[in-house]
């Protein structure tokens, strides 16, 4: 923050600064609501956090469109130039478990103009775990030789085809909530891949992928299209990240299993 108490003018140092402070507020309403109520906390923490987001774009950023999990979609921003992609509380049901730390707060920027998938700034920040993972500020990916490939996947949901992925590549499948909490594993080198499909909204990659593509993972659909963002249709039901020196074994196995799966 500047010395006149505001944010930072940088995009990817504004969008850390802003998912750190949602991330804040989340750990603090925990600590006030307690777990005692799940459905009360987890309606809680997606409003507040939406809230703070919504107040900080009006303040700071005004003439940018946004594209919220929690706010209402206004066509407009399929005509602005630069356009905000946010979840202000990914993996609500972890966030109401207490203990859990695979919860996130997403701020992702778009841009008219930039290739696909147009991402240009993004933060995620695992309050609970103490991490803010900023598109400017994180390590480069790692090839690193030996041991099986960890998979991250959803630990309520997982694609019904990855047993038959994690056998034909000889995988181990790793369990844990919210997807950016899944692809910040994979730029951390606890996993070394995380495959979902199924169902998703821009709002639970977009910051998550600006951070892999900045550390200079690979992201793509699983059958290796591009991620394309603030479109029409903000659904975006499949995504695969991982370290670039495995993405075309990972591909290929994607490709005989789906494949398989479908027949």
């Amino acid at each position: 923050m500047a010395e006149d108490g505001s944010p930072p003018q940088d995009d990817a140092r504004f969008a850390a600064w802003l998912a750190e402070r949602a991330g804040a507020l989340l750990l603090a309403l925990r600590e006030e609501l307690g777990h005692t109520d799940p459905k009360a906390l987890r309606d809680a923490g997606d409003q507040r956090s939406h809230e703070l987001l919504m107040e900080a774009f009006a303040a700071w950023r005004p003439d940018d469109a946004v594209l919220s999990e929690e706010g209402a979609d206004d066509p407009a921003r399929l005509d602005a130039e630069r356009v905000w992609i946010v979840d202000p509380l990914d993996g609500t049901r972890e966030y109401s478990e207490e203990g859990r730390t695979d919860w996130a707060v997403h701020v992702a920027l778009w841009r008219r103009g930039v290739p696909a998938p147009g991402l240009v700034a993004g933060a995620v920040a695992l309050p609970a775990q103490g991490v803010v993972l900023a598109s400017d500020r994180a390590a480069p990916a790692r090839a690193e030789a030996g041991g099986a490939i960890r998979i991250a996947v959803s630990r309520t949901r997982p694609p019904e085809f990855m047993a038959a992925l994690a056998s034909e590549l000889g995988a181990e499948l790793v369990p844990m909530g919210s997807a950016g909490a899944k692809v910040c594993a994979v730029a951390q080198g606890t996993v070394e891949a995380y495959v979902h499909a199924g169902g998703q909204y821009e709002w639970d990659s977009a910051a998550p992928v600006s951070v892999a593509l900045a550390t200079g993972h690979y992201a793509s659909r699983l059958d290796g299209s591009t991620l394309e963002y603030n479109r029409p249709d903000p659904m975006l039901p499949d995504l695969v990240v991982c370290r670039p020196d495995i993405a075309p074994r990972l591909l290929a196995a994607l490709k005989e299993v789906v494949n398989g799966a479908q027949q």
